[in-house]
């Protein structure tokens, strides 16, 4: 914590208060204010937070403050209500798509179209996180092309067939079958969280649940999420969302 502080106070601080020239040594014109670009703004601490308020009131003539962050709900309102809000929407999957293509032309990397698809699909809009991938794709195959499976061990994304063998034992009524296919997936080692994930957009999509049934679940999936944060059991915290998913099912 006393580092993000002294971070503020020693550097932004100092910078905040040199004055800028309204000329450029060229002789054209320019702001006659300094830009201060802070990525990763919810990182900070309150305290860092509030030597940076400080900072925004008193050099405000000077310096112009731009808060980059993932999470507005980490800012503190102190700082929210003295800036303008701008949120940037995940970029459109085709464009995403193009330009990942391009970097595994200009880099000679061997990567198939369904390889490129789950990239698009596992990063959300995010391209950094999607190039990211690729990357730690190609390290992990060298010269030999990037498949499907690649992505889903390098994203830990969860095969589909997993996904989709879970929700058809959900549609049973045999609970001790259910207990003995989520402790084989248990044992997989996959992350009870990206089930979570993929179990929340296949519910949101089907055509065959109500809106109540979805609402249902939906409030259970955000319940085991909380749970999991916490600490609990993952494989209890899975059956016990599959269970209501069978529940639901079975009312239906």
């Amino acid at each position: 914590m006393e580092k993000f502080i002294q971070v503020i106070r020693d550097k932004v601080k100092v910078f905040s208060q040199l004055t800028a020239s309204a000329v450029r040594p060229d002789g054209r014109p320019c702001p006659p204010y300094k830009i201060v670009i802070l990525d990763e703004a919810d990182s900070m601490t309150h305290a860092a937070q509030a030597a940076l308020r400080r900072t925004m009131e008193k050099e405000s003539r000077s310096t112009r403050f731009c808060l980059i962050c993932n999470y507005v709900s980490c800012i503190i309102d102190p700082l929210t209500s003295r800036c303008s809000k701008f949120r940037f929407k995940p970029l459109g999957e085709g464009m995403m798509h193009s330009r990942l293509e391009l970097i595994c032309r200009e880099e000679n990397v061997k990567c198939e179209q369904a390889a490129l698809k789950c990239l698009v699909e596992t990063s959300g809009g995010d391209l950094r996180r999607a190039i990211t991938c690729l990357q730690s794709c190609a390290r992990l195959k060298g010269s030999e092309g990037i498949t499907e499976q690649d992505v889903f061990e390098v994203t830990g994304v969860i095969p589909n067939h997993w996904i989709v063998g879970l929700l058809k034992i959900c549609q049973q009524s045999d609970f001790q079958k259910l207990e003995a296919y989520v402790e084989e997936l248990m044992c997989e080692a996959y992350s009870a969280s990206r089930v979570l994930e993929q179990l929340h957009e296949i519910v949101i999509k089907s055509t065959d649940l109500s809106d109540h049934h979805k609402s249902v679940i939906c409030e259970k999936i955000a319940l085991c999420s909380y749970r999991l944060q916490d600490g609990a059991s993952e494989f209890l915290e899975l059956l016990d969302l599959c269970s209501t998913i069978m529940k639901s099912n079975l009312k239906i």
